[in-house]
């Protein structure tokens, strides 16, 4: 079968609602850190536990979806993320909200289950603008979730946020039950030899190797800045609320728009071009941030272009991926989210220790050098490819 425009747009949804999880508590660092009395930073490995049970989910469960029925997984992986959701709102304690944050993060996956479901249905030349098209669902959840938990947590506290993201999160598992297509698992081995599959993977596709590291180094300035941004913004001159502070997503979505229009470059030029202008978006919003970082205006700038560029890089180097071999994109889109959020999750722990040595000047310096590591990727591999 076929994705028809309502498929597309029920996945674009789910895609952007069940990715929101990861991010609903970087706004809320500061209240969490009052609450439990711990420092900023402390409460900032909230958000870091989350993005690593993110990458480890990525790396364990999303391998699965080549041997599973990815509808039936994408079900399971749902329910148990409305539970660790409410868990989290129940929290007694910092330590408990991190291991909650964990689970919340491994069982959130859904998202890299989807794309690979949808590319599968999808022909090969409307691939780029499908994925598109989710991509912006997932982006614009990223960055959205932002802006509903900052006005959320400072209106009606940081736990009202985990009880609607777990009602919203059981809400998408209906949908998903009742409009979501079956998949034929195209993988017939051992649990064991699916994994092994991914070295062999990494050893023998090349583009999957530099993708995965361009995108690593943009998803870590992409968590660097969204985690350190809320101190900053937080403290003079701004010393904005959760609430002011999470309307620093809308800025972010009108840069995820893009997708679409980065997916149909990819679908008729060579997908790179894009990624290099995207790299080159990323570091101009670092120099701006730099600059700038007293300007309520140069940062919005910055973090439109931030996003913009990510979205050039991510969903180029995706759609790249999923042209390699059609069997194992499942497999391919372990590999490569694996690394990206392994990436942010380096970003968000650089970004915490970077804030406590040098504030924000220690943020952006970290933010250009780790994107001047992905132009050399990018520069070094562009004539093998």
């Amino acid at each position: 079968m076929s994705l028809s425009k309502l498929n597309i747009a029920v996945m674009a949804l789910c895609t952007g609602l069940i990715v929101a999880n990861i991010y609903y508590s970087q706004p809320l660092l500061v209240l969490i850190s009052r609450e439990f009395n711990v420092s900023e930073s402390n409460a900032g490995q909230v958000t870091f536990f989350t993005q690593i049970g993110y990458a480890l989910g990525l790396l364990f469960c999303v391998p699965l979806g080549d041997k599973l029925e990815r509808r039936g997984q994408i079900l399971v992986m749902t329910g148990l993320a409305v539970s660790a959701l409410v868990a989290a709102a129940l929290s007694v304690n910092i330590g408990m909200l991190k291991v909650m944050g964990f689970i919340i993060g491994f069982t959130s996956i859904v998202p890299q289950l989807i794309l690979p479901l949808s590319a599968a249905l999808t022909e090969p030349s409307k691939r780029g603008k499908v994925i598109g098209v989710i991509m912006s669902g997932l982006l614009i959840g990223i960055l959205l979730s932002r802006t509903v938990s900052g006005f959320v947590g400072e209106h009606l506290g940081w736990r009202a946020m985990f009880w609607i993201a777990g009602g919203l999160s059981f809400l998408m598992m209906i949908i998903m039950l009742l409009t979501f297509p079956k998949s034929k698992p195209a993988f017939t081995g051992s649990y064991g030899a699916l994994m092994r599959s991914l070295l062999t993977l990494v050893k023998e596709q090349p583009l999957l190797r530099e993708a995965s590291a361009i995108n690593a180094c943009g998803f870590a300035v992409f968590g660097l800045f969204w985690t350190t941004s809320v101190f900053l913004l937080s403290n003079p001159p701004y010393n904005f609320g959760s609430d002011i502070i999470g309307l620093m997503g809308l800025a972010a979505a009108a840069g995820a728009l893009g997708a679409p229009l980065v997916g149909r470059i990819a679908d008729k030029k060579n997908p790179r071009i894009a990624i290099g202008y995207g790299l080159a978006f990323i570091l101009a919003g670092y120099i701006i941030f730099w600059i700038f970082r007293n300007s309520l205006i140069g940062i919005i700038a910055g973090i439109v272009l931030l996003d913009l560029g990510l979205q050039g890089v991510h969903v180029s180097n995706q759609t790249r991926i999923y042209a390699l071999l059609p069997e194992a994109r499942n497999r391919m889109n372990t590999v490569f989210m694996t690394v990206s959020f392994i990436g942010t999750s380096l970003g968000s722990g650089i970004g915490l220790w970077v804030w406590d040595i040098g504030r924000w000047t220690g943020v952006c310096l970290a933010g250009l050098g780790i994107t001047l590591i992905a132009i050399l990727v990018y520069g070094g591999t562009y004539k093998k490819q």
